[in-house]
């Protein structure tokens, strides 16, 4: 009897699945995204820069956007509040207690510009437009001391901002057998 439950189990659980992800329909769930909103998600960014949007975005407005829309998280300069903190931590990494940053630890500047376009503001992600992003991107820069204060920011500029750490990391794929 035991044996006839295990196997009743075991078919539920390998059918079930199945049927839902076989049509959205089928088990009245969900519905099929349409081509839009697949473009919409649709934004990554690649550490070469491939994929990022049209745009820029000076520091200047960066630290407008970011006093209003990411301080109170971050703090005011970007040292740490009730969220990460993003500034500081230089020659940090190879201490006890490692303080990684977007300056510190980040290796590439796209990288960046893909994470605040994709989760942030934490209360509404994916709301800022991609000049904010840019102008957000290149204020957290600056205060790093990565970029000026007079860089513009954009498709053509980001990927070529050099990060200080961009040199610890591999870009080889670990895993066996990767494309």
């Amino acid at each position: 009897m035991h044996k006839t439950i295990l196997v009743a189990l075991l078919l539920a659980g390998s059918i079930f699945p199945a049927m839902l992800l076989a049509s959205p329909t089928a088990s009245g769930i969900g519905q099929t995204p349409t081509s839009a909103q697949i473009s919409n998600w649709n934004v990554d960014v690649s550490a070469s820069g491939a994929g990022l949007p049209p745009g820029h975005g000076a520091v200047a407005q960066g630290q407008l956007l970011y006093a209003a829309r990411c301080a109170a998280c971050h703090g005011t300069s970007g040292a740490g509040g009730p969220m990460d903190r993003l500034v500081g931590g230089a020659g940090s990494l190879t201490a006890a207690k490692p303080v990684k940053t977007v300056g510190s630890y980040w290796p590439h500047a796209t990288t960046l510009f893909d994470y605040i376009r994709r989760a942030m503001p934490f209360d509404s992600p994916g709301t800022l437009t991609n000049d904010q992003v840019y102008a957000v991107t290149a204020y957290l820069l600056y205060l790093n001391g990565i970029i000026s204060e007079s860089t513009i920011m954009s498709a053509k500029t980001l990927p070529s901002v050099v990060m200080p750490n961009r040199d610890n990391f591999t870009e080889d794929d670990p895993r066996p057998d990767a494309p």
